[in-house]
């Protein structure tokens, strides 16, 4: 029985498919599973557990034993729960396959086996692109796939399936498409489904977790001291959805949470698939009911002609050590125990980092302190092993008064970097590899949008004046921007993405506040409020449906988290830093 077979799903009415979210990275809460199984009805189970630093994490894993390769979390949650979902007819759709979709999907076999049940196991692969040698050194180089794998697999009975590198939304897509018969020209229910992918995909972000607004809604009475419940997207025939989660599970599901996750890692307004091009700039939603949010309207063309592929390289090896400041003259104490260290060390890159120096009179000790951190990094590891932590020991009573630090002198370890490719799609072979063990080649798109990166794509966009005129001469005060500014921030690779939207509470100032936060934000402004983003580039984008902007600051992170040496590597609390920076606001919107 395919998915389309099956009779009247959730609770929107006939033909909705309800696809739950379990895991939102390698490491998410393991009870999630369960909770999705027995919260409510669901017919798709998803999990998302491969980020980019991710599959670096699964290319050191393989170092040590070639069977490995995959997320080794998602057998430890189907052990107690593979039996209730195969009850209930649930799929198990998921990437947790990573660089060895084949061996998990033999492990989910041999598990059933153990626990004497009898499941139909697919797998997707083909995004491994090591053996093709087209990236010299690299240690993972996956291509990312679409989800007609996927919905080949289900379509052919599949009842649990696990992938390689596809999209995060594809696990969402996949189902979709099996459920509802889409065909690969059928662009906007495709563009919906992507939008529904990408907004659960990262579990409890959509939920109230990593919420700028978490305030708003404890007072609106949000269940907020309980776990967070994982979302839920309901998905029509037509591609709308209405994202929710199941009664009684923490945090809430609103118009701004489902904002926060829409703007979450995206670059411009065009979100580029293997299977579709959506226009974010699109999107509507509406309020559905309480935990309810709908989405509508989503509009899509034709996917790009080219995949970007994820590569990840060994960059060397790094180290790292924190030195404790204390009261007085810190800034001369930094600067001495510099100038003692920096002679001795032979790392090929050594860079120092120092936060705000503290305030004076303080009642505890830490209140009087700040940190200092030395970090080095070289090809080799000899240069940030004992050659940078003996010397820096050393000092410790041939230093400045008060010298202490934070942990014991470290091991090196390595690090990667990540680089974003993009390879003709004849390069690829997507497979599906079926349950009884057929193999079915997935065929490519027959049109494309043209063959750019998305950088590439309207780069004018980003950089035009604001639409919106300046108000007339009137009375501004200056305040934290994040007032009535939303924000959620993250990595795309070495780019740091920041998005900001004005709050949906209500207020009848919400129009004008979106206007001035679009004529705020342009590329100036940007470095104004971020200091180190001023020597690099900056695009703004508008997204006037969701009353948001947002900001791509390129190269902010460096080559990518694995790689960075700046305090949030992965840009996570960009945004509320930007929302704590005081900006001139017209006294009649605050």
């Amino acid at each position: 029985m395919t998915l389309r077979d099956a009779s009247s799903l959730g609770s929107s009415g006939a033909g909705v498919l309800r696809v739950a979210n379990c895991s939102g990275f390698y490491g998410d809460r393991l009870s999630a599973l369960r909770e999705q199984l027995e919260g409510g009805p669901v017919d798709v189970i998803t999990g998302d557990y491969l980020a980019e630093l991710t599959m670096l994490i699964l290319g050191k894993d393989t170092f040590r034993d070639p069977d490995l390769g995959y997320a080794r979390t998602f057998l430890r949650q189907l052990e107690d729960t593979l039996g209730t979902a195969l009850e209930k007819g649930v799929r198990i759709v998921s990437n947790a396959g990573g660089l060895n979709p084949a061996g998990l999907a033999t492990k989910v076999r041999e598990l059933a086996t153990g626990l004497g049940l009898d499941v139909a196991v697919a797998h997707v692969e083909g995004d491994d692109l090591r053996p093709e040698g087209l990236f010299e050194g690299a240690l993972t180089a996956n291509a990312y796939l679409g989800a007609f794998g996927i919905a080949r697999a289900l379509d052919a009975g599949a009842q649990v399936v696990v992938t390689g590198r596809v999209t995060d939304a594809s696990v969402v897509v996949g189902p979709a498409i099996a459920h509802h018969g889409w065909t690969p020209t059928q662009y906007d229910e495709l563009a919906g489904a992507v939008v529904a992918g990408h907004v659960i995909e990262c579990g409890t972000q959509a939920t109230g977790g990593n919420f700028s607004g978490f305030r708003d809604l404890i007072e609106a009475g949000a269940p907020m001291d309980r776990p967070l419940g994982f979302p839920i997207a309901e998905i029509a025939a037509d591609g709308s959805s209405v994202i929710t989660k199941h009664e009684g599970t923490g945090g809430a599901v609103t118009i701004d949470t489902v904002t926060a996750q829409l703007l979450y890692e995206i670059q411009t307004t065009r979100y580029l698939n293997p299977d579709v091009t959506t226009r974010l700039d699109s999107i509507r939603l509406t309020d559905d009911g309480p935990d309810r949010v709908r989405i509508s309207d989503v509009t899509g063309c034709a996917p790009p002609k080219r995949l970007k592929v994820a590569v990840n390289t060994l960059g060397g090896f790094r180290n790292q050590m924190e030195f404790v400041l204390t009261g007085l003259d810190t800034r001369a104490k930094a600067e001495w125990v510099r100038d003692q260290l920096e002679g001795q060390l032979t790392a090929a890159e050594v860079s120092w980092r120092m936060g705000t120096a503290p305030q004076g009179d303080s009642e505890t000790e830490e209140g009087a302190s700040v940190l200092l951190r030395c970090i080095v990094k070289d090809p080799q590891m000899d240069p940030v092993g004992k050659a940078f932590t003996g010397p820096a020991v050393e000092l410790a009573l041939a230093s400045y008064p008060g010298f202490t630090m934070t942990a014991p002198p470290g091991k090196p370890s390595p690090y990667g970097i990540y680089t974003p490719e993009y390879v003709d799609r004849d390069v690829v072979e997507h497979v599906v590899v079926h349950a009884d063990g057929t193999r079915e080649t997935i065929a490519d798109p027959t049109e494309f949008v043209e063959d750019v990166a998305p950088e590439e794509l309207d780069p004018d966009l980003g950089r035009r004046p604001s639409p919106f005129p300046a108000p007339p001469d009137s009375i501004t005060r200056r305040v934290p921007l994040g007032s009535f500014v939303h924000a959620r921030s993250g990595d795309k690779g070495g780019d740091a993405n920041l998005g900001l939207w004005v709050k949906h509470d209500g207020s009848p100032k919400y129009e004008a506040r979106a206007n001035w936060l679009a004529k705020l934000l342009n590329p100036k402004k940007v470095r104004e409020l971020i200091p180190e983003a001023l020597d690099l580039d900056v695009d703004v984008y508008l997204l006037p449906n969701l009353g948001a902007v947002n900001v791509v600051v390129r190269g902010l992170l460096g080559k990518g988290v694995a790689e960075s040496t700046r305090f949030d590597p992965q840009a996570k609390g960009l945004g509320e830093w930007a929302r704590a920076r005081t900006v001139h606001v017209q006294e009649d919107l605050v």
